[in-house]
C-alpha cells in the first residue's frame, strides 16, 4: 500500500469536515450516539474520496503502458483514404 498524497488527504480532510458539518446542522443530532454516527459516516466519506483521487505517477504509469492512439484527424484521413481506394 502506498502512502497517501498531500492531495488526498487534504481532500479527505475538507470532506470529513464539511460533511460533519452540514450533517450535524441539517439533522440537529445533539445525543452522543447521534453525533458518534454522523462522525462515522463522515470519515467513511472522507476516506472514500481520498481513495479516489488519481494519483499521477500511476496516471503517468498506465498512460505509458497504453498503445499509441490515433487523434481524431489521423482516424478521419485514414477512413477518406480507405473510402477513395475501395
Amino acid at each position: 500500500m502506498s502512502r497517501p498524497t498531500p492531495a488526498q488527504i487534504a481532500y479527505g480532510s475538507a470532506t470529513v469536515v464539511f460533511t460533519t458539518l452540514a450533517m450535524l446542522l441539517l439533522t440537529g443530532a445533539d445525543t452522543g450516539p447521534g453525533v458518534a454516527v454522523i462522525a462515522l459516516a463522515a470519515l467513511a466519506l472522507g476516506l472514500l474520496v481520498a481513495s479516489l483521487v488519481r494519483i499521477p505517477r500511476e496516471r503517468a504509469d498506465a498512460a505509458a503502458r497504453l498503445p499509441e492512439q490515433r487523434t481524431p484527424a489521423h482516424v478521419a484521413s485514414a477512413v477518406g483514404e480507405h473510402s477513395l481506394h475501395g
